[in-house]
C-alpha cells in the first residue's frame, strides 16, 4: 500500500483584517514627532533590560512629548481665540 505525499503547498496565509490594524499607542507616538526617542527608549530597554539605565532616554522622549503636548495646547488656544473673534 503506498501513499502518495504531496508535493508542499501552494497557499498563502490569509493575513486578518486585525493584523493589519497599527497600535493606537504607537500611531499617537508616529503623529507626535516623538517616535525616534520612544524607538531610542525601546532599544535601550533591550539592550539593558532595565529602565534605570536608559534614564537620559526616557527623560528626552518625556521632554519631546511635553513639547508636543505644548504645542497642541498653543494651537488649540489659537483656534478657539480665532473663533470667538470671527463669531463677534
Amino acid at each position: 500500500m503506498s501513499t502518495s505525499v504531496p508535493q508542499g503547498h501552494n497557499w498563502a496565509r490569509q493575513v486578518k483584517k486585525e493584523d493589519e490594524e497599527v497600535d493606537p499607542l504607537d500611531q499617537l507616538i508616529s503623529r507626535s514627532g516623538c517616535a525616534a526617542s520612544h524607538f531610542a527608549v525601546q532599544e535601550c530597554m533591550a539592550q539593558h533590560q532595565d529602565w534605570r539605565q536608559c534614564q537620559p532616554q526616557v527623560q528626552a522622549f518625556r521632554d519631546c512629548m511635553s513639547e508636543q503636548q505644548a504645542k497642541r495646547r498653543e494651537e488649540e488656544l489659537q483656534r478657539r481665540k480665532e473663533q470667538v473673534s470671527t463669531h463677534r
